[in-house]
């Protein structure tokens, strides 16, 4: 009897501890000035290589992201699931000035992220076709970066849209839910000379010969490609053609879950709509969950 009060007593004062943390947390973001928000927010996720960007209200990743020190192997996708990651990835690996080199590209979801990114990657030395599964990657160096530019849409509808000259170009939308093939990810890459694009397009046109589900189109505007990557994901270890039937169970109940995440975080941060407030919201009303949601996105690729 005297546990049962006790218990109740307990709850009581969580319940208790839970709203006076809410209210005050939500007085606080009311009283902060935009400017004070977004620099907040930036210092929060600079040491997980994010950064906010205001005028589409999305998260991207750093140029000196410490996943930049980390490199990319295929292994890093195949253990992706693990950290509730589910996207279509499309690696383009093609022999360059004496090294092969990776450009890949993602769309899906990440947890509770709806996002895309491009990768760009080289091993340092020529690989054999064997070797492009188990190899490690650097990520290109500053002055190898290319002109990068993508549209991620959901059917119609324009989710991102992002341009730099970099290694990684990312678009991560908090608390979105989508399956990865209704994204469509619109992809142009700038080369610096005409013998590097030609490898990239052979490469390209060799892998959606030997994968005949993959979707997808490219063109070429002098030393530009552009590719419009639909579904289809030849060589990821999530393609619905080279899995068992246990590992499609697994990524249901995978998306099943980034779902009801994705719907707790918008019902926890109910009464703010944009990305900036609600993340600040979170991280004052409940900060070790967002450090947890946040070491969980980023490790899963190490990039």
């Amino acid at each position: 009897m005297y546990f049962f009060i006790g218990f109740l007593l307990l709850i009581v004062l969580c319940l208790g501890l839970y709203f006076w943390r809410r209210r005050k947390a939500l007085k606080k973001i009311c009283c902060m000035s935009c400017r004070e928000k977004q620099d907040l927010l930036d210092t929060i996720l600079e040491p997980f290589g994010y950064y906010y960007v205001c005028d589409q209200d999305l998260i991207s990743t750093r140029n000196d992201a410490w996943q930049r020190q980390a490199g990319y192997t295929a292994l890093f996708d195949k253990a992706a699931l693990g950290l509730h990651m589910v996207f279509d990835a499309l690696p383009i690996y093609f022999d360059y000035c004496g090294r092969t080199w990776l450009i890949e590209l993602w769309k899906g979801q990440y947890s509770i992220n709806t996002g895309a990114e491009v990768g760009i990657y080289q091993a340092g030395r020529l690989l054999s076709p064997e070797e492009y599964t188990t190899a490690h990657f650097q990520a290109v160096p500053d002055n190898e970066r290319l002109p990068v530019s993508f549209n991620l849409f959901h059917g119609e509808r324009l989710l991102a849209t992002m341009s730099h000259t970099t290694w990684w170009l990312t678009a991560f939308l908090v608390g979105m839910f989508t399956k990865p093939s209704h994204l469509t990810l619109e992809v142009t890459i700038g080369f610096p000379s005409s013998e590097m694009q030609r490898q990239f397009l052979g490469a390209l046109d060799q892998l959606g010969q030997e994968n005949k589900s993959l979707r997808y189109s490219c063109c070429c505007h002098g030393m530009q490609v552009h590719i419009r990557y639909s579904c289809g994901c030849p060589v990821s270890p999530i393609c619905p053609e080279r899995i068992s039937c246990f590992r499609k169970i697994r990524i249901r109940w995978v998306q099943l879950c980034n779902r009801f995440f994705c719907r707790v975080y918008r019902r926890i941060t109910r009464p703010f709509d944009c990305t900036l407030d609600r993340i600040l919201f979170l991280y004052e009303l409940l900060p070790f969950v967002l450090r947890r949601i946040l070491k969980q996105h980023v490790p899963g690729k190490a990039r």
